[in-house]
């Protein structure tokens, strides 16, 4: 039996990474895409006749079902009942459709004529499709971090997961760097979503190339031993989760760690604009360092994690960062654009310091046959703050934040930054409070990952 276990093609270093980087172009293409709208809230507001409550209420949108109808719990449910294979695709078909009905409303100018519900039909459909496309998306998420446990678990697991996450930060970049260029020079802001559209689409092809591989592992791990992973989930397992404090304390510093990230990065152009006054055309390239930079980082402390240890250490330092980050952002006469590209290059160090430990520390927690289930009510915890920050920030812009200059629009975003500065503030307590957790139920977080040749 064991020499049958270590010909597993998840020995193989080709297979093992080459599965990686098939299912991290599916979340490069998804991340992409939820990005895509980040950089037009401008053109929003002076082409499509937007307000920042609009594109708060929008950007909200993608957390609506993950939330109110617990797609996103029903997903990691769905996830470990009925496997990888059916999932992904599942999940990858849902992003395009979502992707669909968004193109069809940014498309389409004469929605904004007319009203759906009290609000902008434009922004209510667009905002309909977003939500549809997130309940793909997050579901993508926790498919993708169960198949890399799958393959990497006793391997370079903080590794692989941080190569992931880089690559999903590449697809941030990407739409940050490009959309308003894409969208200027096809003088349509419906042409950046239809690319990413495009993107979508051959994710989905790609994760139909990875099930091929999922079906060869799954039928070796067949002749060796029971794959307890996809078999022996049972409902039960919920409350073992949901009693687990130290998934509690990973899920709350989740929420609050991205909550400072996330939306801020919704907001970022506009704020490069109205605190930096960089130009429009080139204001999402500040931005746009913060993934880029993740990019090597995020590997390079996963590795750290994998070899030396030190996880809930590295979590408290990354929290710190944004912290930091988020204090000299709020101070109103600190606005020198060469500043804001260095705060950007170090806010990008703690973004990657803390999912390089977190992700691969929620396997240390919670056994592999709930994973799937964990990580969706992470996610569904996460969405919350997804859901809830941005359309906060945007009724703060509107109702206390806004002025008019030459008849359009000026924000001050020194409140919207004390506030991004108290998500940060509680992440670092709650990161602390997880290494307390993990010395008294020797989760193994300060230790190194098992990493074998």
């Amino acid at each position: 039996m064991t020499n049958t276990l270590t010909a597993s093609i998840r020995d193989s270093k080709v297979a093992r990474w080459g599965a990686l980087g098939i299912v991290s172009f599916t979340m490069m293409a998804a991340y992409f895409f939820t990005d895509v709208m980040s950089p037009l809230k401008t053109m929003l507001e002076t082409q499509n006749g937007w307000d920042s409550s609009d594109y708060g209420f929008f950007t909200s949108a993608y957390g609506w079902l993950n939330v109110f109808l617990l797609m996103l719990f029903f997903g990691g449910l769905i996830l470990d009942k009925m496997g990888i294979r059916f999932t992904g695709i599942g999940a990858a078909l849902v992003m395009v459709i979502g992707a669909g009905i968004k193109y069809y409303a940014i498309s389409t100018p004469a929605l904004g004529q007319v009203t759906l519900f009290g609000i902008n039909s434009q922004v209510m459909i667009a905002s309909i499709g977003f939500a549809i496309f997130g309940v793909g998306c997050e579901v993508s998420g926790i498919t993708v971090s169960k198949v890399i446990v799958k393959w990497f678990k006793g391997h370079e697991l903080a590794t692989a997961m941080g190569i992931q996450v880089a690559l999903a930060r590449v697809g941030t970049a990407f739409a940050l760097f490009f959309t308003v260029p894409i969208a200027e020079a096809f003088h349509s802001i419906s042409a950046p979503i239809a690319m990413g559209g495009v993107a979508l689409c051959a994710g989905l092809i790609a994760f139909f190339i990875y099930n091929s591989m999922d079906r060869k592992l799954e039928k070796q791990d067949s002749l060796t031993v029971k794959d307890s992973t996809e078999e022996s989930f049972k409902m039960s397992d919920v409350k073992m989760i949901l009693t687990n404090k130290g998934f509690w304390l990973i899920a709350l510093l989740c929420v609050m760690f991205y909550s400072c990230v996330f939306p801020f990065l919704k907001f970022a152009t506009d704020f490069m604009v109205n605190k930096f006054h960089v130009a429009y055309s080139l204001a999402g390239i500040i931005p746009g360092i913060l993934p880029f930079g993740t990019i090597l980082l995020t590997p390079l402390f996963g590795g750290i994690y994998d070899k030396k240890g030190k996880g809930a250490t590295i979590m408290i330092i990354g929290a710190c960062i944004l912290l930091f980050v988020h204090l000299v952002f709020t101070v109103p006469f600190l606005n020198n654009w060469i500043l804001a590209v260095a705060l950007m290059v170090l806010l990008g160090v703690g973004f990657s310091l803390v999912p390089s430990a977190m992700w691969p520390s929620v396997a240390k927690i919670i056994p592999e046959k709930q994973l799937g289930t964990a990580y969706s009510l992470i996610f569904l915890i996460q969405n919350i703050g997804l859901m809830g920050v941005p359309f906060l920030i945007g009724k703060v812009l509107e109702n206390y934040c806004k002025s008019f200059v030459d008849g359009k629009p000026v924000y001050d975003y020194t409140l919207v930054m004390a506030i991004f500065s108290s998500f940060a503030l509680i992440s670092i307590f709650v990161a602390i409070a997880l290494k307390r957790e993990d010395k008294k139920k020797g989760y193994g977080l300060e230790q190194k990952n098992a990493v074998e040749d």
